[in-house]
């Protein structure tokens, strides 16, 4: 099991290694947290297939592009909603696009959360991005997901945040803690989808 601050690391190190590598996280992607993600979601929703996943924050992010990914692989349509500036890289944009999903980049957060069955939303400031914390919270002003947003989403909309959650920032209190989250059966699930992945590795 690897955390690196790189992707170029972790690749260096799989290349190499005799034994699967598991990737906890790097700079470009957070595999074991969207596999988490994804069974929380069919857990709340009984499926993940065709379902609306919308994405608010950083889309350059480890967490955006492993959505793109994991979302792309389960049939489950995703919308990321970030300013232009930070919107994922096109690699992850290209092979999500070789599914059939409806995929959508977009800046505008007004009504970006119409039809959602899913929201999720990550810290502004991640792993190694400390130093340009100033900026990034002016760059993201109005991307809060608050009770508005949640509002506008399906009735019965679950929200994620991998945590942990800076409350008036990426996500306020009231939503973080409201009757739509499912953030801590999230954070439970860590343990059983890692568990899942390591019987999977060793058979």
């Amino acid at each position: 099991m690897y955390r690196a601050m790189s992707n170029k690391a972790m690749k260096e190190l799989a290349k190499y290694s005799t034994v699967p590598v598991i990737s906890g996280l790097d700079d470009k992607e957070h595999p074991c947290q969207i596999i988490t993600d994804l069974m929380t979601i069919k857990e709340h929703k009984g499926k993940l297939k065709d379902l609306n996943f919308v994405y608010i924050g950083d889309g350059g992010n480890n967490m955006s592009h492993s959505y793109l990914l994991g979302c792309a692989i389960v049939g489950m349509n995703i919308k990321i909603v970030s300013p232009k500036k930070y919107w994922p890289d096109d690699f992850f944009v290209r092979e999500a696009k070789k599914s059939d999903i409806k995929l959508e980049i977009t800046d505008v957060v007004k009504n970006s959360t119409k039809n959602a069955d899913v929201v999720a939303t990550d810290t502004w400031v991640s792993m190694g991005d400390e130093k340009e914390k100033e900026k990034r919270i002016r760059d993201f002003q109005g991307y809060t997901v608050d009770k508005n947003l949640m509002s506008l989403a399906k009735k019965d909309a679950i929200f994620l945040h991998c945590l942990p959650a800076y409350y008036g920032y990426e996500v306020t209190k009231e939503v973080a803690y409201g009757k739509q989250s499912v953030i801590f059966d999230e954070a439970e699930n860590r343990l059983w989808a890692q568990i899942a992945i390591i019987v999977t590795l060793c058979k």
